[in-house]
């Protein structure tokens, strides 16, 4: 299990404590302010932990969801657009309007670890609304293997999150040409 710095003091009582447990094996540093009781723990677990009200996106949604086989090189997380900058350099930080932020949130196991993570069908919006940001190969490989699920999704869903994200007609015509 991971814990937060806080959630170790409680667990160790202080912390003097903790770095006792700590040297003695019984709780292990993975970095600043985040322990396990394992010593090996996947970074996605540890950026998950570390940033609780982050949704993961984009590239790493697509390759989640098995939309690509290409791993991404950076945790692509989505947070409030008044949240402060997320300075680790493993994470691609894109800002979202705080109403537009848990629309189409759903949690998914991976790794060992429960992510939030946006819907297929909010992630099929998002493909199309950040068309120009991301590689043609990729959003060419990712919009076919859209057009393989599209039936299995919500079709509804995926034209109501297209009403509350900017640039609403676009996607809409996008979704008509490209993907239907």
């Amino acid at each position: 299990m991971i814990y937060t710095y806080e959630d170790s003091i409680r667990l160790f009582g202080t912390k003097y404590y903790l770095k006792k447990a700590v040297k003695d094996g019984k709780i292990y540093q993975q970095e600043k302010g985040i322990y396990s009781d394992k010593e090996y723990v996947p970074a996605l677990a540890i950026i998950a932990k570390k940033y609780p009200n982050a949704v993961f996106t984009m590239n790493s949604a697509f390759y989640y969801y098995n939309l690509t086989d290409r791993i991404p090189e950076k945790f692509h997380l989505a947070t409030d657009r008044n949240s402060a900058k997320i300075p680790d350099k493993r994470v691609v930080q894109i800002f979202e309007k705080g109403n537009l932020l848990q629309l189409g949130v759903v949690s998914m196991e991976r790794e060992g670890c429960s992510i939030n993570i946006y819907s297929k069908e909010r992630l099929l919006v998002e493909l199309i609304r950040h068309k120009s940001k991301i590689p043609f190969d990729l959003y060419k490989e990712v919009l076919l293997n859209f057009r393989e699920i599209i039936y299995d999704m919500d079709i509804q869903a995926v034209q109501e999150y297209a009403y509350e994200v900017p640039k609403s007609s676009m996607i809409l015509q996008t979704l008509q040409l490209e993907v239907l």
